[in-house]
């Protein structure tokens, strides 16, 4: 609680633009709750992760807190949050209370969340749209309906309820689309610490280990830099369980000749970093490996230079599925042509994602894929990349025994990401603090 106010400035300009795009639409009010608290087990909760949404607009940490935007005649930036109690801050820590939400987080008024019940009906009083996400949230259900019910017994007055409902959520997921510049300083700072992660997880991986103790070293990294927490459950996955995509850190031993796969990035004031590197156990990639593993690379390269301005989301996907379905073909895994294997979706068998997924405040972020028309109907144009866009890139490849797949590459999986940063001219890729090329894979782990 001891960030300047300048530290919030960029969630002030988030908050006016989305009253903008509200006052577009016509005006009206908005509601939007804070993340509530999860229990893990009996009296133990998980720790606590702020809501995106909330967190994108406000910087604010705490739960049990709401957001009321008002767009009309006069902007309001309200919040609504935890009174301050030194009794629950004893067993719980300090919270901000009212007073400090306006000095330090730039709300223009700020009041105890035990008075969202009285305030928020006058609050509602004439303007023409809801701007909530009814059916998603009970706890914003049952809010609206209190609040609505109230406005309704005040109808003699002459005063009404918004007579519209639209949901904020597809605005916000929007503007969160392009990052900022203060947005880009975080995740970059998220990738360096993940690079550092996985480069240590190189240094220290040696035949006998077990999946667990890798991820221990990346979490260890992670936290000894500054990140919160991991962004999403850490993959570590040794010979046959790198062809099981999402597989958890286990416990099974590192063999040598087995490459060992892993996919992890830590989060920093919300936002997320997302690596994949894949590398042999004992330092030395086997021919076959190699091979499979160039062709990864080979894929990640095409797509990099289709990530750019003026082409589409779906580009680069195009150009990795190309490299890796003709180098499936060369290796002996797929038969006929190039246009045969592209057209009948042969290469699904070794390659059954695509190629990337926006990044920012969640690994797998917000955002449509496609241009955001929905008369257009299910087969809208894909969205077109603007600088800005965060992706990663991270094609794979993943064989399992099968008799028509030569024997050399059985249980052999690959998956090569990188966070990409949409440039003026081209894309970024600010992960390459961990090397990817094969051959300063093996030296950095010689080290």
């Amino acid at each position: 609680m001891s960030l300047p106010p300048d530290d919030f400035a960029p969630h002030i300009a988030r908050r006016r633009r989305l009253q903008d795009l509200m006052r577009a639409a016509g005006g009206g009010i908005a509601l939007l709750p804070a993340a509530p608290p999860v229990m893990r087990n009996r009296d133990a909760e998980y720790p606590y992760r702020q809501d995106s949404d909330f967190l994108y607009l406000t910087g604010f940490p705490e739960p049990d807190a709401w957001l009321v935007l008002i767009a009309g005649a006069t902007d309001r930036a309200v919040l609504f949050c935890r009174d301050k109690n030194p009794e629950r801050e004893l067993w719980e820590g300090r919270s901000a209370g009212p007073e400090a939400a306006v000095a330090r987080f730039g709300f223009d008024e700020a009041y105890p969340v035990e008075r969202l019940d009285d305030l928020l009906p006058g609050m509602l009083l004439d303007h023409p749209t809801l701007f909530a996400s009814l059916l998603r949230d009970t706890r914003v259900d049952e809010c609206v309906r209190r609040a609505t019910g109230a406005v309704r017994r005040l109808s003699r007055t002459g005063q009404r309820p918004p007579a519209r409902q639209q949901d904020p959520l597809p605005l916000i997921a929007e503007m969160r689309l392009v990052k900022d510049p203060d947005e880009i300083a975080t995740m970059r700072r998220a990738a360096r610490i993940s690079a550092g992660a996985h480069a240590r997880a190189m240094r220290h991986t040696r035949p006998g280990m077990r999946e667990y103790e890798i991820e221990a070293e990346l979490l260890y990294e992670f936290r000894r830099h500054g990140a919160q927490a991991p962004a999403y459950n850490t993959i570590v996955a040794t010979g046959p369980n790198a062809c099981i995509l999402h597989y958890p850190a286990g416990d099974a031993v590192l063999q040598d000749g087995h490459l060992l796969l892993v996919d992890g990035g830590c989060e920093v004031d919300g936002y997320a970093a997302d690596i994949t590197r894949t590398f042999p156990v004992n330092g030395r990639y086997s021919g076959p490996q190699r091979l499979l593993y160039d062709l990864t690379v080979a894929a990640q390269d095409a797509a990099s230079a289709a990530t750019r301005p003026g082409l589409t989301w779906n580009d680069g996907h195009e150009a990795a599925i190309r490299v890796l379905a003709q180098g499936m073909i060369d290796a002996g895994l797929l038969q006929g042509s190039l246009d045969g294997v592209l057209e009948s979706k042969a290469y699904n068998r070794f390659y059954m994602h695509r190629t990337g997924h926006w990044l920012g405040l969640d690994v797998h972020d917000v955002g449509d894929y496609r241009m955001p028309d929905a008369a257009a109907g299910p087969e809208r144009p894909w969205r077109a990349l603007e600088k800005g866009m965060l992706l990663t890139i991270e094609p794979g490849i993943y064989v399992r025994p099968a008799d028509d797949v030569p024997e050399a590459f059985w249980n052999i999986g690959i998956r090569t990401e990188d966070d990409a940063l949409v440039t003026d001219e081209g894309c970024e890729l600010i992960t390459r603090g961990v090397p990817v090329d094969a051959r300063e894979i093996e030296a950095l782990m010689r080290e």
